[in-house]
């Protein structure tokens, strides 16, 4: 009874956004004005001062964590719209003439997470959506939109591997190559209900699925391990869709009914170049100390600026703004860039902020206590199985991998280390998933798509069936894991 009176904040949060329909960013204050008077009040662990700065002391270093990425992140977003790059890639993908279920697992398992791995905010829809719908029945092409953004939880440069990995005081990539075997199932699940959407019934199609599967958990996996996060979402999109584009083009060659060579869209090379950037920064990181002369250091937490995404996010828009400083369509919308910034940056910030302030504040107050007690007297099944719901509710309702961590990964830091790393995956993968079919998400969809009322209660009804799917998926694979390690 006392943790569930200690977790009022979550189940305020909960009750804001699913009964009252608030926005995010009004429950997560009211979750910290919550938080802020029942630890004055005695509720929990008798308030001071100390503990009071070194929850806001952590609160800062890793909300700077975030705004470093997520900052730089939505200006290129802003950059690559206005020079119409996911244009020309939608373009591209039409011109290559694939099969059915060949343009279906590209886009679902190559070139949505790829986006998405790279950028995050639910970039890939901007490309996705506008293909989908020119490809696919209308009905059809949103479902398959929202089943393949709900695929990737490693968006933004795996920053919530990286911000959870901190809070639960593990190593970022092995949290994030087990993230990627308790997702795995998740993977295959969904891309084969989009390929049972798109109506293909070939065999031949679903036994390519598998083996496309297998290759995007396994280059998941693997990079993750030993390149780490930050790069692992991209390589597996990439290798997988120029997998996919290779067997479906060899076919189309076989049956003499190529076209030549497909050229990649030339107006697509800010994305070559963050990747380059992106690897090229992991090598220099994993072959000098030179992360190591600027740590930023909370109370608990620690931040490695130079070696965080968001450094090479603003290397290549620095390189983005030479490129396009002398056109007149860059010079024209200059001006209303820090507008058009604040606009897209100023609720996901804030709210991560108040959740990260919320969840730290639990953490020092001892708040979260009562939740670790809970879980450390249950079985490993009957733990996997609450975390994986309590992760997919903080992912839902907070719309963000990173906001969902935020909440209860603090909570499994306390756990024993022979548990933690399984039950903090876990906690990653379902949030990341569930926040991937979230009412916001959703939203974004329907506002690409302009639709109506009916089709706004199906989708929503849908990305909700979805959540709860993945979650026991993830919940399962999580169960055999366990398993398989004891």
């Amino acid at each position: 009874m006392l943790a569930l009176f200690h977790l009022s904040p979550v189940l305020l949060v909960t009750a804001m956004l699913v009964v009252l329909r608030r926005p995010p960013v009004h429950a997560a204050m009211a979750g910290t004005v919550l938080v802020m008077v029942l630890w004055f009040a005695g509720a929990a662990d008798a308030w001071r001062l100390g503990s009071m700065l070194a929850a806001a002391q952590d609160t800062a270093v890793l909300f700077a964590s975030t705004a470093f990425v997520i900052v730089p992140g939505l200006v290129f977003v802003i950059f690559i719209e206005r020079m119409g790059v996911n244009l020309a890639l939608s373009q591209w993908v039409r011109s290559l003439g694939l099969g059915r279920g060949d343009q279906v697992v590209f886009i679902v398992l190559g070139l949505a997470p790829l986006l998405e791995a790279m950028t995050g905010f639910g970039v890939s829809l901007i490309a996705t959506v506008p293909l989908l719908l020119s490809l696919f029945e209308r009905r059809v092409a949103l479902r398959i939109a929202l089943t393949g953004m709900a695929i990737m939880p490693w968006g933004t440069l795996g920053l919530a591997s990286v911000i959870g990995a901190s809070l639960v005081h593990l190593d970022a990539s092995a949290l994030a190559s087990t993230s990627a075997l308790t997702s795995a199932p998740v993977f295959l699940a969904l891309s084969a209900t989009a390929l049972f959407l798109a109506g293909v019934r070939n065999m031949r199609e679903w036994l390519a699925l598998g083996a496309f599967w297998l290759l995007f958990a396994g280059v998941l996996y693997g990079a993750s391990r030993w390149l780490g996060p930050e790069v692992a979402g991209v390589a597996a999109g990439l290798v997988t869709a120029a997998a996919v584009l290779a067997a479906g083009l060899w076919r189309l060659h076989r049956n003499d009914s190529g076209s030549g060579a497909v050229q990649w869209p030339r107006q697509a090379w800010p994305y070559l170049v963050l990747i380059v950037c992106i690897v090229g920064l992991k090598v220099l990181w994993t072959t000098t100390s030179w992360p190591d002369h600027w740590v930023v250091q909370g109370a608990q937490v620690t931040w490695k600026p130079l070696a965080s995404p968001g450094l090479a996010l603003v290397l290549v828009l620095i390189w983005l703004r030479f490129y396009t400083r002398n056109t007149q369509r860059d010079t024209a919308h200059e001006a209303n860039l820090p507008a058009a910034l604040l606009a897209r940056a100023k609720r996901p910030l804030l709210t991560i902020f108040f959740f990260l302030a919320m969840s730290q504040m639990m953490v020092k107050a001892g708040f979260l206590t009562g939740l670790m007690q809970l879980l450390a007297g249950l079985s490993p099944t009957a733990a996997t199985s609450l975390v994986a719901v309590f992760g997919a509710l903080s992912g839902y309702m907070t719309g963000s991998n990173v906001g969902g961590n935020a909440i209860f990964m603090p909570a499994i830091a306390m756990l024993p280390e022979s548990s933690r790393l399984l039950l903090a995956a876990v906690q990653n993968s379902a949030a990341g998933h569930a926040a991937l079919g979230s009412l916001s998400v959703v939203m974004l969809i329907l506002g690409l798509a302009k639709t109506h009322a009916k089709e706004e209660g199906e989708l929503v009804r849908f990305g909700f069936m979805l959540v709860c799917l993945n979650t026991a998926l993830v919940a399962l694979g999580a169960a055999w894991l366990s398993g398989w390690f004891g």
